[in-house]
């Protein structure tokens, strides 16, 4: 089917004809049929088939020739700020010739620009949910004047954990019966027909080529690799393909960081995108993507949807994606609106386990090419140390407790650290040496002041001088001294050695030759002289 044949509005088929629009894909084909007569619609597409266009030009048609619809708005929720943004300069390029305003709203950003927007009118809403529900919480935007209603990317939006909002914006909105509502998933999951039975009203179902979860224009590639030799099969695939563009993609915030700034140390122009990037940031680095001013940009899964880059030529797989619909949504980012693109894999033994998924998934197995010795490239950044950044994981908790503040309280918990006195003392068990195998009553609660006070409990540990006192005198104290502890511990008379005294080893109570050793053998121990 062309365009020409769908009986648009004349200014509509103008930015169409700018974009270079002729034939409509399968999924617009589909969707015009339903939408444009009215009629809700649950569709099933992969990306890059053209879904973005086939809502906004429904949306857009539907204000021009549909009476009921000319003083409504109409939203669009997305589930990342990247698409939000990416649907924002679509409209804005299919909406050109028309007088329809049209505004992004999403978090990571101040409020005022998107209040001001709000202020100045606006007729298509296209934001994320967090967002769209604050300002409705604070009567900016009424979810009652939506006449259109777009869910965007509605898996996605559900495994982020936005079911019970898509569920509160559609039970804000106008009835079912009063609004039309198009639902865009690369699934038609449970959770999604029960959302399409509950808020929308009678909705054609639309799958396009459901078994086909690839685009057969990508050429898809697989390498086996050691971890430790990844990044040096990254660079050789760079260095022996030498794409214009390339997307690389890595499972975590910190590999993806790590990553890119290896490559800028071998000489590569190379930035990074992920979550903890401040937005304008990451809107920045995106549109030099866009613009051809930067060739190569490593992400995380946060721009596997809504990264629109014209002629992307490859996609790599740093790391398998441990999703398995992932896979699908990353190579997506290639090979769209039917042209060519490549796709290449690294499956080391960390992540080499999400490869069967995937491949159940596309119905088909990734072609393997073996490793050769060519393809390994020196690391120029072995050695070097990688610049810091400040967009790092936030640290885990430590196992096993809660953390601690270095006072030695329970982080949380608010006024200052207790004295020692004033911390609970360790509970003793009956029948341990704490306790003597007793167990002691339990002074009542007003007499435990006086009690600390007046009489140390058991447990309490002495005072530096009595654990003093109690262990004797040191070696450095007087004979007198020592021979007046010992009697008093053991109750005899002693006296000094011959070697200690100058005098004979005969105790001055006893003359028995037995009691002679036996004493010479004590009082030499003693004073340290005994063997």
């Amino acid at each position: 089917m062309k365009f020409t044949e769908l009986n648009l509005d004349e200014r509509l088929m103008r930015a169409i004809r700018d974009l270079g629009f002729t034939d409509c894909t399968d999924v617009q084909a589909e969707t015009f049929t339903h939408t444009l007569d009215s009629r809700d619609v649950a569709v099933q597409s992969q990306t890059g088939t053209g879904k973005t266009a086939a809502f906004l030009i429904s949306i857009f048609q539907l204000w021009i020739t549909e009476d009921r619809f000319k003083n409504t708005k109409a939203l669009v929720v997305a589930p990342t700020r990247e698409l939000a943004v990416q649907i924002e300069r679509d409209a804005k390029d299919i909406g050109k010739y028309l007088p329809f305003k049209m505004a992004c709203f999403y978090g990571g950003v101040g409020y005022g620009a998107q209040e001001k927007a709000v202020a100045d009118g606006v007729d298509l809403i296209i934001g994320t949910p967090g967002r769209l529900l604050d300002f409705n919480q604070s009567r900016k935007i009424d979810f009652k004047d939506l006449g259109i209603l777009v869910i965007d990317e509605a898996d996605r939006l559900f495994d982020m954990g936005f079911y019970p909002d898509i569920r509160k914006i559609m039970r804000r909105s106008r009835p079912r019966e009063e609004r039309v509502t198009m639902l865009y998933s690369a699934t038609l999951s449970a959770r999604v027909r029960n959302l399409a039975w509950q808020f929308m009203n009678d909705p054609a179902e639309i799958e396009v080529a459901p078994e086909q979860m690839t685009v057969e224009t990508v050429d898809q590639v697989l390498y086996h690799v050691s971890k430790a030799e990844k990044f040096k099969l990254l660079l050789g695939v760079l260095k022996h393909r030498k794409p214009d563009t390339a997307l690389i993609f890595c499972n975590t915030k910190r590999a993806t960081e790590i990553v890119a700034k290896k490559l800028q140390l071998n000489g590569y122009a190379c930035e990074f995108i992920m979550g903890d990037l401040p937005q304008k940031k990451r809107i920045k680095i995106i549109d030099s993507m866009k613009s051809g001013e930067l060739r190569m940009l490593c992400a995380t899964d946060v721009a596997a949807r809504g990264l629109h880059v014209d002629d992307l030529d490859m996609v790599i797989n740093y790391d398998l994606p441990e999703d398995p619909e992932a896979y699908v949504h990353r190579i997506g980012r290639t090979a769209r609106a039917g042209k060519t693109g490549h796709a290449v894999s690294l499956a080391c033994e960390r992540f080499v386990y999400g490869l069967e998924p995937i491949q159940e998934l596309i119905g088909q197995k990734i072609p393997v090419q073996s490793v050769s010795a060519d393809l390994i490239a020196d690391d120029q950044s072995i050695g070097k140390h990688l610049p810091s950044s400040p967009y790092r994981e936030h640290p885990q908790p430590r196992r096993g407790g809660d953390r601690r503040h270095p006072s030695g309280r329970p982080a949380g918990r608010s006024g200052p650290a207790p004295s020692r006195d004033e911390r609970p003392a360790p509970r003793s068990r009956p029948g341990s040496s704490r306790s003597g195998g007793v167990r002691h009553p339990v002074a009542p609660k007003h007499a435990a002041a006086d009690a600390r006070v007046r009489e140390p409990a058991a447990h309490q540990r002495p005072r530096r001088d009595e654990r003093v006192a109690e262990k004797g005198p040191s070696r450095q104290s007087s004979v007198e001294d020592r021979l007046a502890y010992y009697k008093a511990k053991y109750g005899e008379d002693f006296v000094p050695t011959k070697s200690e005294a100058g005098e004979s080893n005969v105790p001055a109570n006893d003359g028995k030759a037995a009691g002679e050793k036996g004493r010479s053998g004590v009082i030499g121990r003693l004073f340290g002289r005994g063997k």
